[in-house]
């Protein structure tokens, strides 16, 4: 109803990865509504997501309707740093972020290159993005563009804040090199802070509790 009362094919309807919105987004993907797949804090989060947005492009192609039905599914970076920060030696810090990154991107690259999306795309559909959402440096100690240099992947989208933005401009054109399709350093990283007491499951129970608060 939203979507066409804005009367914009480019509007995207904002829906939480919640096992409550799976089904909205399958739906709503295939009414042809584009979609913003939000609270999204984890690699298994966001394939969850990526399933619903598969499953309704699926049901799109089984009525004889085009699959090209946009989609990003946004995983909240920074405030996995703001919360592991205290709690961590110095040499820990401002890297938990980047590591669940790390391990999403790698699921999200052997998601582009599956069977499944594969048949989609072979039948006209385009990937659903990943989309890296909070990104603006919450330390004022750590580098402005941290998430903007560490997260630089193909594929993917950066809802970049407009201070990032400008520290961007401010260092220069040359761009970063792309994320490790493997997911580099990222599971030794969280195994790290596992080792430093910091439980990634827990934390991100208390992420998603602090942004419905």
């Amino acid at each position: 109803e939203l979507h066409a009362r804005a009367g914009r094919p480019n509007l995207f309807i904002k829906i939480p990865g919640t096992p409550e919105g799976l089904p909205a987004i399958e739906e709503a993907i295939f009414h042809g509504v584009p979609v913003n797949v939000t609270l999204l804090f984890s690699s298994e989060h966001h394939m969850a997501a990526a399933d619903a947005w598969m499953t309704g492009i699926e049901q799109r192609i089984a009525d004889g309707l085009p699959p090209d039905v946009p989609s990003v599914a946004s995983l909240f970076m920074s405030r996995w740093d703001v919360k592991a920060n205290p709690n961590v030696p110095a040499e820990l810090r401002n890297k938990l972020g980047l590591a669940i990154g790390g391990r999403a991107y790698k699921a999200y690259v052997d998601l582009l290159a599956s069977p499944r999306m594969m048949r989609l795309m072979n039948a006209g559909a385009r990937p659903q993005r990943l989309l890296w959402a909070s990104t603006g440096t919450k330390d004022p100690d750590a580098s402005p563009t941290l998430y903007i240099d560490g997260l630089a992947a193909p594929y993917t989208v950066n809802t970049t804040p407009d201070s990032t933005l400008n520290a961007c401009a401010a260092h220069g054109t040359d761009a970063p090199p792309p994320m490790p399709t493997d997911g580099g350093d990222a599971e030794e990283v969280i195994a790290q802070f596992a080792e430093a007491g910091v439980d990634a499951c827990v934390l991100m129970l208390i992420l998603f509790v602090s942004v419905l608060l």
